[in-house]
C-alpha cells in the first residue's frame, strides 16, 4: 500500500511540477544577466508550473520563485562550505550557481544556466557588506538537502479564506511550532532567514516612539513570498529586458579614425573641404552641445 501511495505522489509531483510552454518572445537578456550578477543577488523567476501559477494567485505576483545566487565555487571563501556545495553539485567549478527550495527535490544547488530562457530579475541588497554576503551565503549553503515544505503553501492559501468558515482541522499551523520545521522550508522563506541572520531588512515592521525614536521588529519568515524581494525597499531591482532601450556595444559605433594608430597629442583640425560653408564670424557663444550621427543609429545629443 505504501508503494501506491509513493507512487501517487510522485505523479501528483510531476504533475504539479511540469513547466508549461516558454514563452514565443524572450524577455529577459540572459547573457547580459549573467555578467552583472554578483554574489548575494536574489534571482526571481517568473515560472511556468501549475504549483507556480498557484504560487502567483496566492501572491497576487507574477514572481513565483526566489534563489540565492552563490556565485562560482572560487566565490565561496571558506572552504568547508565550499566542500558542502562539491557534495550537492558535481559540475564544471566554474559554473555560475544558485541555491533554491525547489518543490520535489528540496534544497539544492542549481546552474544558472538552467534559466537561460525564463523571464528573471535581480534583487540585491544594497550597502550588504562583502563579510555578511559571505555569513548569509553559508547560512543558506548550511541548509542544503532540507526538504521542501509545501504544507506552508497551503497554510498561506488559507489566509484568503473567512476563519469562520473553515473547520479547525483545515486552520493555518503556520505558526505552530513542530518537530520537523528546521528541516523543511520554501525558497523565500530560506532567503528571508539568511538575511535576518545579519539582521539586513527586507520589509520589517517599524515602531515610532513619540520622541521621535525607531524601532524595527523582524517578520515571520514563513510570511514572506518571492514578490517581497521585489516590493522592499532596502533590494535594488536590476532589469536586464531582451530588447533593451540603451544599446549595447555602443561604444562600438564611436566614428574613430582607422588610418592611423595611437597618438601622444591632440591631432591638428583637418582642412575645410571646398564646399563646406566657411565659418560664421557671429560673436554668439557655441551652443552648449553638439550633435554626432552614429552610424546605423538616431542622432545622439553628446
Amino acid at each position: 500500500m505504501s508503494g501506491f501511495k509513493q507512487k501517487i505522489s510522485h505523479w501528483v509531483m510531476n504533475w504539479l511540477t511540469k513547466d508549461g510552454p516558454l514563452p514565443e518572445t524572450p524577455l529577459c537578456d540572459f547573457n547580459r544577466l549573467k555578467f552583472e550578477l554578483r554574489p548575494c543577488d536574489v534571482l526571481l523567476v517568473e515560472g511556468r508550473s501549475r504549483v507556480s501559477e498557484v504560487i502567483k494567485l496566492i501572491t497576487q505576483s507574477p514572481w513565483s520563485h526566489s534563489a540565492l545566487y552563490l556565485g562560482r565555487l572560487f566565490d565561496i571563501r571558506n572552504p568547508q562550505l565550499r566542500a558542502r556545495i562539491e557534495a550537492h553539485f558535481t559540475g564544471d567549478p566554474e559554473e555560475q550557481l544558485l541555491l533554491e527550495a525547489v518543490l520535489g527535490k528540496g534544497t539544492i544547488v542549481t546552474p544558472l544556466s538552467s534559466y537561460k530562457k525564463e523571464h528573471l530579475r535581480i534583487c540585491r541588497p544594497e550597502g550588504l557588506s562583502a563579510d555578511d554576503a559571505q555569513q548569509v551565503l553559508g547560512y543558506a549553503i548550511r541548509k542544503l538537502g532540507a526538504d521542501y515544505d509545501l504544507r506552508q503553501i497551503l497554510d498561506l492559501a488559507r489566509f484568503f479564506f473567512p476563519w469562520a468558515v473553515l473547520p479547525r482541522r483545515w486552520r493555518s499551523s503556520l505558526f505552530q511550532h513542530n518537530a520537523g520545521d528546521a528541516t523543511r522550508t520554501v525558497c523565500s522563506t530560506l532567503l528571508a532567514e539568511a538575511y535576518s541572520e545579519v539582521d539586513f531588512p527586507i520589509l520589517p515592521f517599524i515602531d515610532r516612539g513619540e520622541d521621535g525614536s525607531l524601532r524595527l521588529f523582524k517578520r515571520n519568515p514563513k510570511l514572506f513570498a518571492p514578490r517581497d524581494f521585489d516590493y522592499s525597499p532596502y533590494f535594488s531591482i536590476i532589469k536586464y529586458p531582451f530588447l533593451g532601450m540603451n544599446d549595447i556595444g555602443l561604444y562600438r559605433r564611436l566614428p574613430w579614425d582607422r588610418e592611423g594608430n595611437y597618438v601622444d597629442k591632440q591631432p591638428p583640425p583637418r582642412p575645410s573641404s571646398e564646399n563646406e560653408p566657411a565659418p560664421s564670424k557671429s560673436k554668439e557663444a557655441s551652443p552648449p552641445h553638439r550633435t554626432i550621427p552614429f552610424p546605423g543609429i538616431r542622432r545622439k545629443e553628446l
